[in-house]
């Protein structure tokens, strides 16, 4: 079975590669002072197929990152994947990208998540140790999210700008942003896990996780 997984949710762009439990192909693109790195996705995804010597209509199945996360990387990883899915008959297999921050924790501890989204919110889920979700994927006021922090029973992951406000309240985390997780490794094996359910993830079922809508700027009107 010929796995294909990326995201564009993150701080990189995580490609992934492989034939069942082999990862062969493994890429992290970063931003440039010239182009944000989601741009380079289906350069990256070319090269993988020329190299490889396949095609989409070889994949079997497509991983994405859902989100929460950037907007813009959201849709790139849900439109990608649909379109290349609904040409070939492939399935796809969404992950939130709560769920693969939490393979971060190497403890026994569950995995608390959370990432800033921004007007004093954050995203926030908790995670067994195996992975089983607890508390799926939601938007939390700060407070909340420093309240969720006072038990000892968590790892807590987050992003740079969440770490720094748990800081401010003395509240220790690991931000993923600091080292290099293989985030996408992550992803391809909880693909490859989700696949073993009863959901058929046919492509259409496959949506972006925004939970927080985009902030709209409505056009000033002449005269203002």
């Amino acid at each position: 079975m010929k796995i294909l997984t990326f995201d564009t949710s993150l701080n990189k762009t995580y490609l992934t590669y492989g034939e069942d439990e082999k990862i062969l192909e493994n890429r992290e693109i970063t931003s440039t002072d010239e182009k944000y790195h989601s741009v380079s996705l289906v350069p990256e995804i070319i090269d993988i197929f020329k190299k490889y010597d396949i095609k989409f209509q070889d994949i079997d199945v497509i991983g994405i990152n859902e989100g929460p996360g950037s907007f813009t990387g959201i849709r790139i990883c849900t439109v990608i994947a649909r379109v290349a899915a609904q040409q070939a008959d492939i399935k796809v297999v969404p992950v939130p990208s709560l769920e693969i921050l939490s393979r971060i924790n190497k403890t026994d501890k569950k995995s608390l998540v959370l990432l800033d989204a921004r007007k004093h919110k954050s995203y926030a889920a908790i995670y067994g140790k195996n992975g089983e979700e607890i508390k799926t994927p939601d938007i939390v006021v700060y407070e909340e999210a420093a309240e969720l922090c006072k038990s000892d029973d968590f790892e807590i992951i987050t992003d740079s700008s969440m770490k720094k406000i748990l800081s401010e309240n003395g509240i220790n985390a690991i931000d993923y942003e600091a080292e290099d997780y293989p985030l996408g490794e992550y992803l391809y094996r909880a693909t490859l896990e989700k696949l073993s359910s009863d959901n058929d993830y046919f492509w259409a079922k496959a949506k972006p996780l925004y939970i927080q809508p985009p902030s709209i700027t409505m056009p000033k009107k002449a005269g203002n």
